[in-house]
Order: structure tokens, then C-alpha cells, then sequence
């Protein structure tokens, strides 16, 4: 009997070029959560079995990389943009195979940037940002990390004002929490304590009491430190 593997050949199509290609996926059975941080960065049992080195699919011939959130549907003009900026500016080459996380946050940047051209949602950009940050949380780089938790909680804000996050599988509370705990992070001491206090107003709304329980924690770690700087 053959020993299945953890990582198959996804195949895909380009969204922008059309071209067939294929690229590593992992099986859902191999991935085995530890622990989730404060703002959901899970911890693998086994680092190489992280599904967000495989997130991103990056078309070997154009350079276009997506994911399944993006949208088929391109604003016009966005397709002229992208061939220009990245298509003409391209050197064949595959991300489809085994990946390093360094290589990983190579294909999320790619994504991210192919994302903002095409106009995707804010709040899937944001969650490109967000994977980065987490990259670079496990490879100890923190400058790194906390650049792009800024553009994660850049991007929330504004899928939060644009109503973008609507049709989603991020709810308001999830993302007023996000925007919370990522502004709590990136030392936006007053921007976090306004939007946990909005989770906490908003809780009779929702059913969602682990975030709000979440929400009341963190809140209640910036209230105590204040106070010893009192």
C-alpha cells in the first residue's frame, strides 16, 4: 500500500493568463494545531505541515498569484495594470513545489500585491497581511511582523468602514476584534481599547461569547498596565 503524503498537486488555472499549472497543497488530515495566539496565529504540531506556506497559488508563466478568496471577476482596467506591473516584469519560474516559509512569504507578497491591483476586498488583503505577519513571527524577525501587522490593521479598518467584510466568513465582531488586537500589538494603545470596548457593547448582537470573552481579557491586560503607570 502506498503511505499517503501529506502535500498533493492542487491543479489550477491562472485567473489572469489561463495557464494550466499545478501547486503543492497540504492534506487537511496532516495539519495538527497546537495552540492559537491572541489573534488566531495558530501553532503546528509539525512546522512543515503549515498551511500557509502553501496558501498562495502563483502562476509560473504571468506571475499572477492568488487564492480561493479571490473574486473571478476583474474591475476593468485592472488586467492592463497587472500585465503591466507584473506580467511584463516577470522571469518564468514555479513556486509549485516543496516551500521554505521565506518562500511562502515571497508568494503571500505576491499575492497581496496582485490583490491590491485587481481591487480584491480589504478584508482579503488583510488576511494576506496578517498570514505575513505570523511568517515572520515564527522566523523571530519582528520589525518584519510588525509591518505588516500595521497593513493588516490598515486593511481592516477599512473593509470595517467599507463594509467590504459583508458576505465573508469574517463576521463584525471577528473583525472589530482583529482590528483591536492588532492595533494592542502595533502600540495603538487608544485605537485598541476603542474597538474592544465596541466587541464588548456589541455582544447581545452576536453569539459569539469566545470572542467577546476574548475581547474582555485583552481589554482588561491594557486597563491593568495603565494603571501601573499611573
Amino acid at each position: 500500500m502506498i503511505e499517503l503524503q501529506p502535500l498533493y498537486d492542487k491543479k489550477c488555472e491562472c485567473m489572469m493568463c489561463k495557464t494550466k499549472f499545478t501547486t503543492k497543497k497540504l492534506r487537511s488530515r496532516f495539519v495538527v494545531v497546537k495552540s492559537y495566539d491572541t489573534d488566531f496565529a495558530p501553532t503546528y504540531e509539525n512546522i512543515e505541515n503549515d498551511p500557509n506556506l502553501y496558501f498562495v497559488a502563483v502562476c509560473p508563466k504571468c506571475g499572477f498569484s492568488f487564492t480561493d478568496d479571490f473574486a473571478p471577476y476583474f474591475p476593468p482596467g485592472s488586467k492592463e495594470i497587472i500585465d503591466s506591473k507584473i506580467a511584463q516584469q516577470w522571469l518564468p519560474r514555479s513556486f509549485g513545489e516543496v516551500r521554505t516559509y521565506l518562500e511562502a512569504a515571497k508568494t503571500i507578497k505576491l499575492a497581496a500585491y496582485c490583490g491590491t491591483l485587481k481591487k480584491e476586498k480589504h478584508v482579503s488583503i488583510a488576511g494576506l497581511y496578517l498570514r505575513l505577519a505570523w511568517i515572520y513571527r515564527a522566523l523571530l524577525d519582528h520589525e518584519q511582523e510588525q509591518r505588516f501587522m500595521k497593513l493588516a490593521v490598515d486593511e481592516y479598518m477599512e473593509a470595517y468602514i467599507t463594509d467590504d467584510y459583508r458576505g465573508t466568513q469574517m463576521t463584525e465582531l471577528r473583525l472589530l476584534y482583529m482590528i483591536a488586537e492588532l492595533s494592542k500589538r502595533t502600540g495603538q494603545i487608544d485605537q485598541s481599547v476603542k474597538y474592544f470596548s465596541k466587541v464588548i457593547e456589541k455582544q447581545g448582537s452576536f453569539n459569539e461569547a469566545k470572542i467577546v470573552e476574548m475581547a474582555r481579557d485583552r481589554w482588561q491586560e491594557i486597563r491593568e498596565k495603565q494603571k501601573t503607570k499611573i
